[in-house]
């Protein structure tokens, strides 16, 4: 791969690891800084009302997907990932210099929800457009290699938000941490952001966007519907089962561990942080197999292993008491999850036709995500609450099955892709 493309594969890369190091920020700092936004009394209406402006961010994804999908078909991939990482910038900017409620009242959740909105329309945006632009900038013979880095850094900006956390909390005392220490790391996410936006302000756009004729279709929800339906419809489907997956075993799976298996949180999270680890890493290796053996093989060997494995995980992890033996447990879904993340964004990528690939790739994947992916931990801890824990381990399996059904009707985009140019 020439210096060109390494330069763009990179800054695609990174400006998605800082997107998703500010949005998990929010949710590892939350509890700390609940008391600073929300009436001070009972923590657990604060942490509602954080909880809340959370869910909002999450719900402002789809529009994300849509308005910035249209701006990267319209505008240009190199101008749609600039624009959602300068969003990034202002809504975590925001968060770490907007006053408490203490100093301007109802103003400070107020703002707090804005800039979260922000941070939402900017991940819903940002998964299309870096989708698109590292499927576009990728050589042909190792499409699959070189997407998968958006998942390695996804992943490495979960894990940076968490290493940051610990930092600050081994770092400052509980009262300086609640004060103002917390505000440090969303300072960090905005100046990496305005770094990264910066870098991407520098980079080569991609052959398939200038190579597209002035007279084009426009981008649009109705040019999408009109030219490719059953494409939408198979990966809202693809998302809504890979999406609900992910969550249930990363996010999710740190809380099953503490209140069904019984781990201190320590503990807890020591063996996420490894599983998660070694979950990035198997990334490339998987993009590399599907470069060699194709698409659909990886698909159909996470939709089919997971629907074996799903069940017997989560009861095997329910009762176990050693730590070893759950991180093992645990690599199993996250091994055949690895298979689907490293190319979900190429697959989809390869399915639209340039003047409507972004918003192809960001709005189905989104509307999926959002209600399935967002939901999982809610739906999850219902059956528990419920008193039939493992009927969520079934709600798994079902929408893999799902999932399955929809990898067998796509084509097998290594041989069919619409990304014409090499």
């Amino acid at each position: 791969m020439d210096g060109k493309r390494l330069k763009a594969i990179v800054g695609g890369s990174a400006g998605n690891l800082v997107e998703w190091y500010d949005w998990y920020a929010y949710s590892s700092l939350s509890l700390v800084f609940a008391a600073t936004f929300f009436p001070k009394g009972d923590l657990t209406a604060q942490l509602l009302g954080t909880a809340a402006v959370f869910a909002v961010g999450f719900l402002m994804r789809p529009i994300g997907a849509y308005i910035m999908g249209r701006y990267a078909d319209t505008h240009g991939r190199k101008a749609g990932l600039a624009l959602s990482v300068g969003l990034m910038f202002g809504g975590s900017m925001m968060i770490a210099i907007v006053p408490g409620y203490n100093t301007i009242g109802i103003a400070a959740p107020a703002i707090l929800l804005l800039a979260r909105m922000l941070q939402g329309l900017s991940v819903g945006g940002e998964y299309g457009a870096s989708a698109t632009y590292l499927s576009e900038m990728a050589t042909r013979k190792n499409r699959g290699f070189w997407s998968s880095f958006q998942y390695v850094t996804l992943i490495g900006g979960q894990l940076s938000a968490l290493a940051v956390t610990l930092a600050l909390h081994a770092l400052l005392n509980d009262q300086d941490m609640a004060a103002w220490g917390w505000r440090i790391a969303f300072v960090i996410g905005a100046l990496l952001a305005l770094l990264v936006y910066v870098l991407r302000r520098r980079l080569a756009e991609t052959p398939s966007f200038t190579n597209m004729a002035a007279d084009r279709p426009k981008s649009g929800l109705a040019a999408l519907w009109k030219a490719r339906p059953r494409e939408f419809l198979l990966v809202a489907v693809i998302s809504a089962g890979g999406g609900l997956t992910f969550y249930a075993y990363t996010t999710y799976l740190q809380k099953f561990l503490v209140n069904t298996s019984g781990f201190a949180v320590q503990t807890a999270t020591q063996i996420m942080t490894a599983a998660l680890i070694l979950f990035m890493l198997a990334q490339p290796l998987f993009g590399h197999l599907a470069d060699r053996f194709g698409r659909r093989p990886m698909l159909l060997f996470f939709g089919i292993g997971g629907m074996i494995v799903s069940v017997p995980v989560f009861s095997a992890l329910a009762v176990e008491k050693s730590a070893l033996v759950a991180f093992a447990i645990i690599l199993i879904p996250l091994t055949l999850l690895s298979a689907y993340t490293s190319i979900s964004a190429l697959v989809k990528a390869e399915l639209f036709p340039a003047h409507i690939r972004a918003l192809g790739v960001a709005l189905p994947y989104a509307l999926g995500n959002a209600a399935f992916g967002g939901t999982a931990e809610y739906v999850a801890l219902w059956f528990k609450q419920a008193g039939v824990e493992a009927g969520f381990y079934w709600y798994v399996t079902a929408f893999l099955g799902l999932a399955t059904i929809a990898f067998l009707l796509l084509p097998e985009t290594k041989r069919t892709s619409l990304i014409e140019e090499d």
